[in-house]
């Protein structure tokens, strides 16, 4: 069975984002304000064993201190969006990122969700070639267990999404574009963008639509994730 991964988001005091049927959501009824509606990613029971035990060896060959004070570079068709992570508050999802970057996971894969004002979403396998139908539904890597804190989800910030289950994130993620203290306590965060928010910024501007109105209709591909030593002014730890 496949589940979708979302995130329910507070549209005044009305939590908007859950549809009837699990593995769908509907888009905010249009109302004057802005409206959001929920990530997604799907949690795929039948990933390959033979990827996993890699993603487990990788694991086991690094140390908790070699994911401090790294930085992921994202090369897309717009620019290079650089991120640094919180090991401190999440480091079982900093340790997945890192891992799937290095394997190379996030390469080709495109940000398929752009909601202005809320999110960006990427990090689904599925959006190499898929059938954009099935964009949202596909994950690389082993579920991680949820390691929600109290760091706010601002402009900037990279979270995790996931299904209903709250140990369910894999591989795809998401950059806040705009303050969601709705997601707060609710969704990991273990980053932040720390140079191409203007990167970002014209991604989620891209053209729109889809059954959701959210999928982006000319998507950003992610050409290379790279991994780097954190300089001075990317190190430390996660705001309080």
């Amino acid at each position: 069975m496949r589940s979708k991964l979302f995130i329910g988001v507070l549209f005044a005091i009305t939590l908007i984002g859950c549809a009837a049927p699990a593995e769908t959501e509907s888009a905010a009824p249009a109302t004057g304000a802005e409206s959001a509606t929920a990530a997604t990613e799907s949690s795929v029971a039948e990933a390959a064993p033979a990827a996993e035990t890699a993603v487990a060896k990788t694991e086991e060959a690094k140390p908790d201190s070699y994911y401090v004070d790294k930085v992921v570079e994202l090369e897309t068709d717009l620019g290079t969006i650089s991120i640094r992570f919180y090991p401190d508050v999440a480091p079982n999802h900093v340790r997945n990122f890192i891992d799937l970057a290095e394997n190379g996971d996030y390469d080709g894969t495109k940000f398929h969700r752009i909601i202005p004002g809320f999110v960006i979403q990427g990090g689904d396998p599925n959006t190499r070639s898929g059938d954009p139908s099935t964009w949202g539904q596909g994950g690389s890597g082993k579920g991680v267990k949820a390691e929600f804190s109290t760091v706010h989800h601002a402009r900037g910030i990279l979270s995790m999404a996931r299904s209903q289950d709250v140990d369910s994130a894999r591989s795809q993620f998401f950059i806040c574009v705009d303050d969601a203290g709705a997601l707060d306590n609710k969704y990991s965060v273990f980053g932040k963008v720390v140079s191409g928010m203007d990167v970002v910024d014209k991604i989620v501007a891209g053209k729109k639509g889809g059954p959701r109105g959210d999928q982006a209709l000319e998507p950003v591909s992610i050409k290379k994730a790279t991994v780097r030593a954190a300089k001075d002014g990317e190190k430390g730890p996660a705001p309080k």
